[in-house]
């Protein structure tokens, strides 16, 4: 099988790579995620100049002719600059929606979100239901031809930039019901949408979200309405092979660090890097982000398999990617020692992304309990 990427991929991850180190350095990135806003529309725009929003899109949808693999490329560049600009919530998670849309969606929205003029947020999380996507509060009730909205969204990550939001909500069957699960799209300021924005532990912005009876069209439903958890599957799949990807360039700059830390910091005389236990240690930390990068090109690749070889992909990733982040972030920190964790060490920002990463979309836990429960089926179905 062949590893190399195109020269297309290539030259987006060389230009993403100078750009993040001329306008992306930890200073700067510092003051971003202390300001207002918490993120730089212009430097959105940049990204969409690059074409790095339009990358993993088909031509046919206004793209690059990309897809899964080109998302890895971006977001792994995206992680080793502990970028906050929303890329996985609008382009692969909400773009993911999109190209299951009808035409019109796509021509409605694709244009927007390519040339970062519209910008999406993931409304999917609720305060009851953990990880899983079928455990929805959120309702929404036929009104003549479109549909009424209420309930509550938690932790929804790139709201506060976001013109537009994709939400899950039940339309039909009970709480857990894997059946009566619709997706819309909803105008964040439609009215009886109300948030409350608030900063992330890794210096993302995110909002409570309550839906009072919204209104919104028959055009705003994404597939069945009555039948989308398996679309939801796919997507946070999708975002879960990108945010492995992020994960593997944290861990690289993480390794990277701490390294040379290792070089300069002194105890007894002698520089700690000298010291055979830490040599040990951060041998360890390599292997484990050797490992999450094997694990992510295959969670990217089969991503188009079958609906269980897909799962079980992603879960094996998101488990293994999980443990090694925490892992990696754990060990630099205690290398580094206590000012590891103060706010001017870029050591301790890497160290709460990679801990985030490993709580989004599930933690180890649930896919490590996802991952048995496929196999379990797997091995019932050989055995009939």
């Amino acid at each position: 099988m062949d590893f190399n990427f195109t020269e297309e991929q290539t030259m987006i991850r060389d230009s993403l790579a100078r750009l993040i180190k001329d306008q992306y350095d930890f200073d700067t990135r510092r003051k971003v995620v202390a300001s207002k806003d918490g993120w730089r529309p212009e430097m959105w725009a940049q990204f969409a100049e690059l074409g790095l929003l339009a990358a993993p899109f088909s031509e046919e949808d206004g793209g690059l002719g990309g897809g899964p693999i080109d998302a890895m490329v971006v977001m792994e560049e995206f992680g080793k600059g502990l970028v906050v600009e929303p890329f996985l919530q609008t382009v692969v998670l909400a773009g993911g929606f999109l190209k299951a849309g009808t035409e019109a969606q796509k021509q409605d929205h694709l244009a927007a979100l390519i040339s970062g003029e519209r910008v999406f947020a993931f409304a999917y999380a609720e305060p009851k239901g953990r990880y899983n996507l079928a455990d929805l509060e959120t309702t929404a009730t036929k009104d003549g031809s479109g549909w009424k909205i209420s309930g509550h969204k938690a932790v929804v990550i790139g709201a506060p930039w976001a013109s537009h939001l994709i939400v899950t909500a039940r339309t039909s069957g009970g709480r857990r019901d894997a059946k009566g699960v619709g997706v819309f799209i909803v105008a964040k300021d439609a009215k009886g949408v109300t948030t409350r924005d608030y900063p992330t532990v890794d210096g993302r912005r995110a909002s409570e979200v309550h839906f009072d009876n919204v209104t919104v069209g028959a055009d705003a439903v994404i597939g069945d309405p009555s039948d989308s958890l398996g679309l939801v599957e796919k997507v946070t799949d999708e975002a879960i092979a990108a945010l492995c990807a992020e994960a593997c360039g944290a861990m690289k700059v993480a390794n990277a660090q701490t390294v040379d830390y290792s070089k300069t910091r002194k105890q007894f005389g002698t520089p700690i890097g000298k010291f055979q236990v830490l040599q040990h240690r951060m041998a360890d930390m390599f292997i484990e982000h050797e490992q999450s990068i094997s694990m992510t090109y295959m969670a990217t690749l089969k991503l188009e398999e079958d609906e269980v070889t897909r799962k079980k992909a992603a879960s094996a990733a998101k488990v293994r990617i999980g443990q090694a982040g925490r892992f990696v972030g754990q060990q630099s920190i205690q290398i580094h020692g206590g000012m590891g964790m103060t706010d001017e060490l870029a050591i301790g920002h890497y160290f709460k992304r990679l801990t985030m990463i490993d709580s989004e979309f599930g933690n180890v836990d649930h896919h490590l309990k996802r991952y048995t429960e496929l196999s379990a089926a797997d091995v019932a179905v050989a055995a009939e």
